[in-house]
């Protein structure tokens, strides 16, 4: 007998008839003795609709508003849920991110989780055997009592928050994939789903590109050591053992991984632009006065290459944003072109970030040399690099991803079962 927590994203609750299988799996849990929390994400499609709603009403609308609006479809998931688990004879009831509370800051649209209190659902694990069903994605602001929302994927960081409040043995994440894979299954077929990943390897592949699960909720996890567990919704539910091991992947501490693989998985990403500026005078305080305007607009910041100009007195200093980004910041860089003093700005948004994720590259010397010898086989061209303990990425020409994507899986033997 043990404490779940379980979080069905939106594909999962789409509908009534995927909510009953939902109800299905969650019983599963509960007939075999385990005190169950879920979380719920709104149906597929439903925030999209509600944002656009707000959007429709006021393109400059009140963000604490916004908040109410959008938070609303976690609220349905919820207490439909709840309904199906009852009429199956389940004791159920649903809560809103108000009712726990899951105290968040007041940055809405994009709040923090600051604190919860998970001793009344605890409490009602005992007394009633009571299943807690909790609308994902919100919670409410001590300061103003008012309805806060923590960004696009933020049922899984609530679910993940929620297993360390109430001390679950394990957090189960259910999608529309069986687990983390060494690549996107869809761009090399022989991609491997992995058993086991880190938490460190997660995280990376999560920031990277991978859309498995929310930064966030990674992050979670390793300061907690709250084992996650990535698996399908669309299982059968009495196919699978509630006393075994779950299929599907486990996100954990290095020290519960045996055997370390030099690399773990490849991540890309298309949405990337590259903004290059040209023979700037090479003088202390450049730097600030090129990334300080982008921080003041909420612009993050990539890689970054400087390196010296054809005249030896310049610099050129290239660096990527988003892509949704892309026009903000060149106007922020345009706007700031007095202080910053350079010649010339180019641009390209036809370019992709290909990254190599592993723990393993901590203990092994020539992991990149492998790859850019690949890639320049293959005439591939490199624009930029960066680099950390645990990865290192490359930014090519948008048209190359795939190639460079599965002669990456293929070089470092992930092909391989």
């Amino acid at each position: 007998m043990g404490r779940l927590v379980m979080k069905f994203g939106g594909t999962s609750v789409a509908n009534i008839d995927r909510i009953r299988n939902v109800a299905r799996h969650v019983k599963r849990e509960v007939d075999a003795g385990h005190d169950v929390a879920v979380v719920v994400s709104a149906m597929a499609g439903k925030t999209n609709e509600l944002v656009d709603w707000c959007r429709d009403a006021s393109p400059l609308h009140d963000a604490r508003e916004y908040d109410a609006v959008v938070a609303s479809g976690e609220q349905v998931t919820s207490g439909l849920l709840a309904i199906v688990l009852q009429g199956m004879g389940i004791q159920a009831r649903s809560w809103q991110g108000w009712q726990i509370p899951i105290k968040t800051s007041d940055a809405h649209a994009s709040a923090r989780i600051l604190e919860i209190d998970g001793t009344e659902i605890i409490n009602r694990f005992g007394d009633r055997q009571e299943v807690a069903v909790i609308a994902g994605f919100q919670g409410i602001n001590p300061q103003t009592n008012r309805i806060t929302t923590l960004g696009r994927g933020g049922s899984d960081t609530s679910a993940v928050a929620i297993a360390a409040a109430i001390r679950a043995d394990r957090c189960d994440i259910y999608t529309d994939v069986d687990g983390v894979y060494t690549t996107d299954p869809r761009v090399v077929p022989k991609a491997r789903r992995l058993d086991k990943i880190a938490f460190e390897d997660m995280l990376e592949l999560a920031s990277l590109g991978a859309k498995v699960l929310q930064v966030r909720s990674v992050e979670l996890g390793m300061v907690y050591n709250m084992p996650v567990f990535v698996r399908s919704s669309f299982d059968k539910p009495g196919d699978i053992d509630p006393h075994g091991t779950p299929p599907g992947t486990l996100i954990c501490s290095e020290e519960e991984i045996m055997e370390n693989h030099v690399v773990t998985g490849i991540a890309f990403s298309k949405d990337e632009a590259q903004i290059s500026l040209r023979q700037i005078e090479d003088k202390p305080g450049v730097a600030a006065a090129i990334f300080g305007p982008l921080a003041d607009a909420n612009i993050n910041v990539d890689m970054i290459v400087q390196n010296v100009s054809e005249d030896g007195k310049t610099t050129d200093l290239t660096f990527t944003v988003p892509a949704s980004d892309y026009n903000r910041a060149r106007d922020t860089i345009t706007s700031s072109k007095g202080k910053i003093g350079y010649i010339r700005l180019d641009s390209a948004t036809d370019v992709s970030k290909v990254s190599v994720i592993g723990s393993g590259m901590r203990s092994h010397a020539g992991v990149a040399a492998k790859a850019f010898k690949a890639l320049s086989e293959r005439n591939i061209n490199i624009r930029a690099i960066t680099t950390s303990e645990i990865k290192f990425s490359v930014l090519i020409d948008a048209a190359y991803t795939e190639l460079a994507v599965r002669t990456l899986h293929t070089l470092y033997g992930l092909d391989q079962t």
